[in-house]
């Protein structure tokens, strides 16, 4: 059997594997063993899918980054080249993000999953908002909401602030330390174009980040192989956590309208883009893109994705190593059709549930405010909570200049139990997004 079949096969065994796993342990009737055997269980997962996984993935995160976009800048070679590869990336990701924000909004205000909530929502406290099942703010410290908040405050123009502030770090070391990978992008093109001016002397240099990139992309093959077991890990943590049960009928239904969403857009909206402006199968090359979808299912990032993203367009999916060099760690961080549609429809479903009619110039400020957010969500710790936040914010400075109630910022304690599972399908919406950006920049690159 071919080795990446067997690949394919073993990670999706590992996902439906985790499902059940995750599923029994939740059952409180399944406790063979009994409690303290339960939490071994859990730990033993999020060693193995947290520590060891995610962990190796991190590690290749800002090196792979770095590579990728030198080599793929410094063979570009023609700069006017360049400076059409980047906008038309641009251009990409703000029509995709803002078409699955309006899409969002569209099925929302149709479907009005937030009106059987109202009982609910009358009852949520107020320090509920500062509670999250996110796997990044589980980690973070308990003060955590406090500087949510102000970083909250600024609106479009603090969106746009905290966007470029990522883009031009004052410390890029430090910025590869924290994690922060839009900042590395930046000075990594900024570096590749330089050197390419210099010419002979900065040969050396580029030659070693090409040499380093394809050290790294092995390195990549090699995590790979564990990923059936880190995949199976992580699910069955997160399954074991929340479960798979409906937890009401709004719930239901908000859960069914985000991923309904999701699917339309994941489906039919980036397929018909790709079909019309790549000029290949779109189903072809998302069958082609199976391993990192299925990783991004697991590891609900983007960024712990990007490894094996690449290595699918490039070695799959007949992508460019030039292009999906640039385009696609630059998608990892800034295109994230999944989390804007999410977002969107997140705070339109807490308005509902309060009894707040939004009129179209908030939805307009929603559509907006969230695909801003979501571009600059990426380097925020308790990202979703923090866009949400911001979007909410934006449409209240309006509710309230003409008289209206607010929407609650408590609210979205109401959506926060089942963020963890509908972020594993936004996550792979965002990846597919950025792959499917990727083959399209490659056939107009490659004229």
């Amino acid at each position: 059997m071919n080795a990446k079949w067997l690949l394919t096969i073993l990670i999706f065994a590992g996902l439906v594997l985790g499902i059940i796993a995750g599923q029994l342990l939740y059952d409180p009737g399944f406790s063979p063993g009994g409690v303290h055997a339960h939490a071994a269980a859990l730990a033993l997962f999020d060693f193995i899918g947290f520590t060891v996984f995610m962990g190796l993935l991190k590690m290749l995160i800002i090196p792979l980054i770095a590579t990728s976009v030198i080599a793929g800048v410094t063979s570009v070679g023609d700069f006017s080249k360049l400076g059409a590869l980047g906008a038309r990336t641009l251009v990409y990701y703000f029509a995709t993000m803002f078409m699955a924000v309006v899409l969002g909004l569209v099925l929302v205000t149709t479907f009005r999953p937030g009106d059987p909530m109202a009982a609910q929502a009358a009852q949520v406290d107020n320090s509920g908002a500062a509670t999250s099942n996110d796997a990044d703010a589980a980690n973070a410290p308990s003060s955590a909401p406090v500087p949510v908040d102000e970083r909250a405050q600024g609106g479009l123009i603090g969106i746009l602030k905290n966007l470029v502030s990522q883009m031009i770090p004052e410390n890029v070391v430090a910025a590869a330390a924290a994690g922060q990978p839009l900042g590395i992008i930046c000075f990594s093109i900024f570096f590749g174009v330089v050197a390419t001016l210099v010419g002979a002397p900065a040969e050396p240099v580029v030659h070693f980040m090409n040499s380093a990139f394809e050290v790294l992309m092995r390195m990549v093959h090699v995590v790979m192989w564990i990923a059936p077991l880190g995949v199976f890990a992580l699910l069955a943590k997160t399954i074991a956590v929340i479960g798979l049960q409906v937890f009401s009928e709004a719930i239901g239904r908000y859960m069914f309208v985000v991923l309904g969403g999701l699917a339309i857009h994941g489906l039919i909206v980036i397929p018909l883009v790709l079909w019309y402006f790549g000029k290949c199968n779109p189903f072809r090359f998302l069958h082609q893109m199976r391993q990192a979808m299925m990783t991004a299912l697991a590891t609900d990032s983007s960024s712990a994705t990007l490894p094996v993203t690449i290595e699918c367009a490039t070695e799959q999916g007949g992508v460019n190593k030039r292009s999906a060099g640039f385009v696609l760690p630059l998608g990892s961080t800034i295109n994230m059709d999944g989390t804007a549609l999410y977002e969107a429809v997140a705070v339109v479903f807490i308005a509902q549930a309060f009894h707040i009619d939004l009129s179209f110039t908030e939805l307009i400020i929603v559509a907006v405010t969230a695909t801003l957010a979501a571009m600059g969500a990426a380097g925020i710790p308790s990202a979703g909570l923090v866009t949400m936040i911001i979007v909410i914010k934006a449409v209240n400075g309006s509710l309230t200049g003409h008289g209206a109630p607010e929407i609650p910022e408590a609210g979205i304690a109401l959506i926060i139990g089942v963020d963890r599972l509908l972020d594993m399908f936004r996550t792979a919406v965002n990846v597919w997004g950025d792959a499917a950006g990727a083959k399209i920049i490659d056939r107009y690159d490659a004229k």
